[in-house]
C-alpha cells in the first residue's frame, strides 16, 4: 500500500520536465519566427526593387519614342493638300500620289502608335517617382485622343485616295458627293473630340512633368505649348503653324527624354 501511494508522487517530476521541454521548444520557435519573417520580407523588398528598376529602365528607353513621334508629326506636315472647295482637281492629284499614302501610313498612323508608347513611358517614369493625378488624367486623355485621331488618318490615307481616283477617272460629281459625305458631321465630331482630348492630355502630362522636380521645367512647358500650337491653332489654320508646333514638340520631347535618361534612380 505504501508503494502504491508513493508511485504518483514519483511521476510528478517527469510531467514537470515534459512541460519545461515544451516551453523551451515554443520559446525557440517564437525566437526563430521573427527572423524568418524578416528574411521573407527582405526577399520581397529585393524582388520589388529589382522589378521597379527594370520598369524604370524600360520607361527611360520608352521616352525616346516621344521625339520620334514629334519628328514624324513634322514630316507629315511639310506639305498640305489643296483646298477641296477651290481646287478639287489639284486635291485629287495630290491624294493619289504614293508619297501621300506613305506619309499617312508611316508618319501619321504608325507615328500615332509610337506616340502612345511615348506617352505611357513618360507616365511610368513619373509614376515611380511622384504621385500625380494630373499625369494619370493626361495619360488617359492623350491615349484616347490619339486613337480617335488615327481613324481620321485612316480615312485620309485610303478613303481620300479612292475619291481622288474616282475624280480623275471622270466621275467628278460622284467624287465630290462621296467626299462631302465622308467628311460630314460624324467625322467632324470625332476629329474635334480626338484633337481636344489629345491636347488636354498632353497639356496635363506637360504640367505634371514640369511640377515633378525630376524633369526640367522647360521640357514640360514646351510639351504643353507645342501641342496647343500644333493641335489647336495648327489644325484650324492647316498651314505652316502646324510645322512650327511640331518643331516645338521636337525640342521639348528631346529635352524630356534626355532628362529622363539622366535622372537618378527612384528611391
Amino acid at each position: 500500500m505504501l508503494h502504491s501511494r508513493c508511485q504518483p508522487m514519483l511521476a510528478l517530476p517527469v510531467i514537470g520536465s515534459e512541460r519545461k521541454g515544451h516551453a523551451v521548444a515554443r520559446s525557440i520557435t517564437s525566437d526563430e519566427a521573427p527572423d524568418s519573417t524578416l528574411r521573407s520580407s527582405a526577399g520581397v523588398e529585393t524582388r520589388t526593387s529589382d522589378r521597379l528598376r527594370t520598369l524604370d529602365r524600360t520607361a527611360r528607353w520608352g521616352t525616346w519614342a516621344l521625339p520620334v513621334w514629334a519628328v514624324l508629326l513634322f514630316i507629315g506636315t511639310i506639305t498640305h493638300q489643296p483646298d477641296t472647295r477651290s481646287d478639287f482637281a489639284g486635291f485629287a492629284g495630290y491624294v493619289t500620289t504614293p508619297e501621300f499614302l506613305i506619309s499617312h501610313i508611316v508618319a501619321s498612323i504608325v507615328g500615332a502608335g509610337i506616340g502612345v508608347l511615348g506617352f505611357i513611358a513618360l507616365f511610368v517614369f513619373l509614376a515611380v517617382r511622384v504621385t500625380s493625378s494630373l499625369a494619370t488624367v493626361g495619360l488617359a486623355a492623350s491615349v484616347v485622343g490619339n486613337v480617335m485621331i488615327t481613324a481620321i488618318f485612316g480615312m485620309a490615307a485610303f478613303g481620300q485616295a479612292a475619291v481622288g481616283r474616282l475624280y480623275l477617272a471622270g466621275h467628278t460629281d460622284d467624287a465630290v458627293t462621296i467626299y462631302n459625305d465622308m467628311y460630314g458631321a460624324p467625322l467632324g465630331a470625332t476629329a474635334a473630340v480626338g484633337i481636344l482630348a489629345l491636347v488636354v492630355g498632353l497639356v496635363c502630362l506637360g504640367i505634371a512633368s514640369a511640377r515633378s522636380r525630376v524633369l526640367q521645367v522647360w521640357g514640360g512647358i514646351g510639351l504643353a505649348v507645342g501641342i496647343v500650337v500644333f493641335g489647336l491653332i495648327g489644325a484650324i489654320l492647316n498651314d505652316l503653324v502646324q510645322s512650327i508646333g511640331a518643331v516645338v514638340l521636337i525640342g521639348a520631347t528631346l529635352w524630356l527624354a534626355y532628362c529622363a535618361w539622366r535622372a537618378p534612380l527612384p528611391g
